[in-house]
């Protein structure tokens, strides 16, 4: 466990920060390092974060910036990146060493999204099946890889949206992931705040542009509107 870091990104996560560090102290306790990586929090983030975790990093507003800001200050072989409003299954540590031992070098949890909306569970299931059958991962699927690997791909590419599908299709030209069916369990506040049905078709429509090569600063100021 002391090989590990956990790079949690925030921005004005004050609401819910301390019940997601909390969670982590059993993990920190046996070694795992706690870095929070800061984008210009505005609220008492910061100061709630800072006596439970090892490191607190600033940096820029972007989660691709504030995550590399995280890893260059991460001392663990082994780097997993856990969005704020998320917790890992009580088992992570150990299915993460045992995907690592069977030769992956990078990979995810399968999510479980709560919230009042069944759709959400369709929503977790779609997420996870795409995810298997692809090999691409996204953020809330708390992403975590070798240090040599990230490094070798240094690192996130700084783009203002989709960097965990960059960095999922770079990592899966060297090895495939490790796509581990234990639940990382996520909020639905972002899905349930404007709509689940609404948030399911602005995704779709914001991967299909990048898909077709649209700059990511242009679907992030698409995006934001939406989620800020």
């Amino acid at each position: 466990m002391s090989r590990l870091s956990i790079i949690v990104p925030v921005l004005d996560e004050a609401s819910g920060i301390v019940a997601t560090l909390q969670a982590l102290q059993p993990l920190r306790a046996a070694g795992a390092q706690i870095i929070v990586a800061d984008g210009g929090s505005r609220d008492d983030s910061c100061a709630l974060a800072r006596p439970l975790c090892d490191v607190l990093v600033t940096s820029s507003r972007g989660r691709a910036l504030q995550m590399n800001a995280g890893a260059e200050r991460a001392r663990g072989e082994v780097l997993l990146f856990l969005h704020a409003d998320s917790a890992l299954p009580d088992d992570a540590l150990l299915l993460i060493d045992s995907a690592l031992d069977d030769g992956a070098q990078w990979g995810r949890f399968d999510v479980a999204i709560e919230g009042r909306s069944p759709l959400l569970r369709v929503v977790a299931f779609m997420m996870n099946l795409r995810s298997r059958l692809s090999g691409i991962a996204t953020g809330d699927q708390a992403m975590f890889c070798t240090r040599a690997l990230f490094d070798h791909l240094g690192g996130f590419a700084p783009i203002a949206l989709m960097e965990d599908i960059d960095f999922s299709r770079r990592a899966l030209s060297l090895s495939a992931p490790a796509c581990l069916r234990a639940r990382v369990r996520t909020s639905g506040r972002r899905w349930e705040k404007h709509g689940v049905l609404r948030t399911i078709c602005l995704m779709w429509r914001l991967r299909l542009r990048y898909f077709f090569g649209a700059d990511p600063q242009a679907l992030a100021r698409s995006y934001r509107p939406h989620h800020d």
